[in-house]
């Protein structure tokens, strides 16, 4: 399975996001702390020409939090700061703000020397859809001035935010890639809601099967747990099948509904339901 999905617009917003970067002082690059790299847009240092970055690992409530840890440190080797935030509790703002102001120091009082008087630090958000962009911006500006959606895809042009006398914000649509080199990281957006349901389609099943499989592998008795199963089958379908006969998901005849219980499984995984799960570590 290979699951691909670049709309038009994020081609239009890549060339834009080129052309708005000389104005800004760093890069704010937000990931779905669940899934750092495969969240990670690969393009995100051409794209960026080497401006100060600093990684938001967004979502941190739903992620393992000693995996969380993992990739602090990770990132950390690479140079590059991150911070765990919770954009819809607005966690994590003051370490945003902090590391923006320690990256920056640098610029601003070489032009306080100059003797340029000192101004907000314009910074620029940048990543993939559905990853928390717009909620993380109306936090930190402490008003609704971006639109909010469940579904990936709702920023479709940029916009400057004010956020006190301190900072001034560039949100920018969400921007995936055009393919996918590595399956599983189509895979691993699509469980966590980075691509459209829609898109998926047949796939869906698939991206089912690597959570349940996942789940059994590194998070052992989540599922039996969460679901009342007396142990879990060997096969990921018979995983699904034994689930949805435990929620009551039969149609007529007494057939288990396949898709419901697909559907099932990926809501309350994605809702934090199955408990703070990662699906990859550094």
């Amino acid at each position: 399975m290979t699951i691909q999905w670049f709309p038009g617009h994020m081609a239009k917003a890549r060339r834009e996001v080129a052309e708005k970067l000389k104005l800004v002082d760093l890069v704010y690059e937000l990931v779905d702390a669940r899934i750092p790299l495969s969240s990670r847009n690969p393009m995100m240092h051409e794209i960026t020409q080497q401006k100060q970055r600093v990684v938001l690992l967004n979502k941190a409530d739903l992620a393992d939090p000693v995996v969380t840890e993992q990739w602090i440190a990770y990132f950390d080797g690479q140079g590059t700061p991150a911070v765990p935030v919770v954009a819809t509790a607005g966690e994590g703002l003051r370490q945003i703000e902090a590391q923006a102001k320690r990256l920056v120091a640098p610029k601003m009082e070489g032009l306080m020397k100059k003797g340029i008087r000192p101004r907000a630090i314009r910074a620029m958000i940048l990543g993939i859809p559905n990853v928390g962009k717009s909620s993380l911006i109306n936090r930190l500006a402490n008003r609704s001035v971006a639109k909010t959606g469940d579904k990936p895809g709702v920023t479709k042009a940029q916009q400057w935010i004010k956020v006190g006398k301190d900072f001034e914000l560039l949100d920018t649509p969400g921007i995936l890639w055009p393919k996918f080199e590595d399956p599983e990281v189509g895979i691993r957006l699509a469980a966590t809601g980075a691509i459209r349901d829609e898109v998926l389609d047949a796939d869906k099943q698939d991206v089912v099967f690597y959570l349940v499989k996942w789940l059994r592998d590194q998070y052992p008795g989540v599922l039996e747990n969460r679901y009342k199963l007396e142990s879990q089958p060997d096969e990921p379908w018979d995983t699904v099948l034994a689930i949805g006969r435990k929620r009551g998901l039969i149609r007529a005849g007494g057939v288990i509904d396949e898709s419901a219980a697909c559907d099932l499984i990926l809501r309350e995984f994605r809702a934090g339901m199955l408990g703070r799960i990662s699906l990859e570590r550094p």
